[in-house]
């Protein structure tokens, strides 16, 4: 199985190789694109076509969407760090000041980087004489990439306190080096991530009209997608952009790409097929990093058990908290497809195995991102041959249906309104009985519950609720067995994480890395 983006990537960094500006494509301290140094380029259809491509190499990138942006994730009370890694374990006790190496240190360069790629893209390719078809598709593609690098930096970095982060786009691009301000709140960013973002959307092809070749690029429902939840971001500030996350929310259903969570009425087939392979394309999946055995986003291995039981080199992070399993109802059967605790029945290279670990602190491994490990010889032709770049055919997703639904569903109840018809829809592919008059505790469970270990951002749910100093107040519980070998082995509940004191008068947002503070000459956010 092959991973599109193999396919894209190899043209792309052609083109970078093109060296198509004066400065390096490192955009840390927000230098000006220069010249062109190549005057052959910018002329042809193929040759948009390939800067296009250059924008997705880092998607793959393993501290971006691997680990990188997972590792604020995982401050959340779903899940420890797994393993003993100092780096790591002072990012969860929020003991860090924006030195903490490559685990966070890259995410906002790297960010910054695509955006000057999209900027490359949007001011050459207007003026190029090309199809207007791949015209207006190549800057949908841009303006969309955009967004979703300003979207992640804007809510990490940015708040109303400190400010948001430095907007460059076309107009400003060429202002010198250190000379770009922090815009006085991240409200800005949202602003501007919403302008692209529509343009994206008004630009850019339903995923259905996409031939198989360019699946893996953005369409109309991601841009759509995002809308809503820079909206529901966004409304942390204005209460008035929830009506925004309802209106995008429903035009994601509405597009015509056929837009729908997986429900065959067999919940457990449904839930665990959903997230594998099997599901890459379908309607449930609106944005994703495209993967693959050669390349794509780690997470699935970075998940696997350390070692991978003599198997595979799983790197063991990311273990999931005795809370979050607690936090099932009873039938609830997405809690056996997230999550595998001890004598769970499960298949790996081949074999049936019941579920033990002599290396997960909390006694529990996230299953969501197995699927593709479970086959006889998945190496070579499931996973990837290199335990180094552990990742799989699987598409490991940033956004799913499931959680636009879910987000129309706390903005309707957060403006007072009900919600029940979109929640429901998700409880009910998970095989619960419906919720009358939900509030907004239901909401977060279910979130919590549908969403848990992935991209969704668990932590930053916790900021916006304002709930992140109470929750971490609170010690991570995990189940520590007698004998870790032992599947049935007898186990005690136990403190696997001390109650951290998260101080919201700046924790809310985390500090930028000091490399970028030191180059570009932005001011650092208080308190870090």
């Amino acid at each position: 199985m092959k991973n599109t983006y193999k396919k894209l990537g190899l043209i792309a960094l052609g083109v970078l190789g093109l060296n198509l500006t004066s400065c390096s494509d490192d955009f840390t301290n927000l230098e000006p694109l220069g010249k062109v140094s190549n005057e052959s380029f910018w002329k042809t259809e193929t040759d948009a076509v390939q800067a296009a491509n250059g924008l997705y190499l880092l998607m793959s990138d393993q501290e971006m969407f691997g680990r990188g942006f997972f590792w604020y994730i995982n401050a959340s009370d779903d899940m420890i760090t797994g393993r003993i890694k100092a780096t790591a374990d002072v990012i969860k006790d929020f003991n860090i000041d924006g030195s903490e190496g490559s685990y966070t240190s890259t995410c906002y360069t790297k960010s910054y980087q695509v955006i000057r790629r999209a900027n490359d893209i949007l001011l050459n390719v207007p003026e190029m004489e090309i199809s207007e078809s791949t015209k207006n598709r190549v800057l949908g593609e841009a303006y969309f990439m955009r967004a979703f690098s300003y979207f992640w930096v804007a809510h990490t970095y940015g708040d109303d306190v400190n400010g948001g982060v430095p907007i460059i786009t076309v107009d400003n691009m060429f202002d010198e080096g250190g000379s770009y301000a922090r815009p006085a709140s991240v409200v800005e960013n949202y602003k501007q991530i919403e302008e692209d973002l529509k343009k994206a959307a008004e630009l850019l092809p339903l995923f259905t009209d996409y031939s198989a070749e360019d699946y893996g690029r953005p369409h109309k429902d991601a841009a759509l997608g995002y809308l809503a939840k820079t909206n529901l971001y966004w409304a942390a500030y204005d209460a008035s952009r929830y009506a925004e996350v309802v209106k995008y929310a429903d035009a994601v259903a509405t597009s015509g790409s056929g837009r729908a969570l997986i429900d065959t009425d067999n919940p457990e087939v449904d839930y665990r097929e959903l997230h594998s392979h099997l599901n890459n394309w379908t309607s449930e999946y609106i944005w994703s990093v495209n993967s693959g055995v050669d390349r794509g986003s780690i997470l699935s291995g970075v998940m696997l058990e350390n070692k991978g039981w003599g198997k595979y080199n799983g790197w063991g992070y990311y273990t999931p908290s005795e809370g979050l399993y607690n936090e099932y109802e009873t039938g609830d059967v997405r809690r056996g497809v997230t999550i595998l605790n001890f004598g769970d029945e499960f298949k790996y290279f081949g074999e049936d195995k019941r579920y033990q670990s002599e290396n997960s602190i909390s006694g529990f491994q996230f299953n969501k991102y197995m699927y593709e490990f479970q086959f006889e010889n998945p190496i070579g032709q499931y996973v990837n041959s290199n335990g180094d770049n552990p990742t799989t055919v699987y598409n490991v997703p940033l956004m799913r249906y499931a959680e636009v639904l879910l987000m129309k569903a706390e903005a309707l109840i957060a403006d007072g309104k009900n919600g029940d018809e979109p929640l429901n829809m998700v409880r009910d592919r998970a095989g619960l009985a419906p919720i009358t008059n939900a509030t907004m505790e239901d909401l977060k469970h279910e979130r919590r519950v549908e969403l848990a270990g992935e991209f969704a951002n668990r932590h930053f749910d916790l900021v916006r609720w304002g709930d992140a100093a109470a929750t971490y107040a609170e010690p991570i519980y995990g189940r520590i067995y007698t004998d870790r070998s032992n599947p049935d082995s007898p186990y005690t509940s136990e403190i696997v994480w001390p109650a951290r004191n998260f101080d919201a008068s700046y924790m809310n947002v985390w500090p930028i890395p000091n490399t970028v503070i030191e180059s570009s000459g932005i001011p650092q956010n208080k308190g870090w």
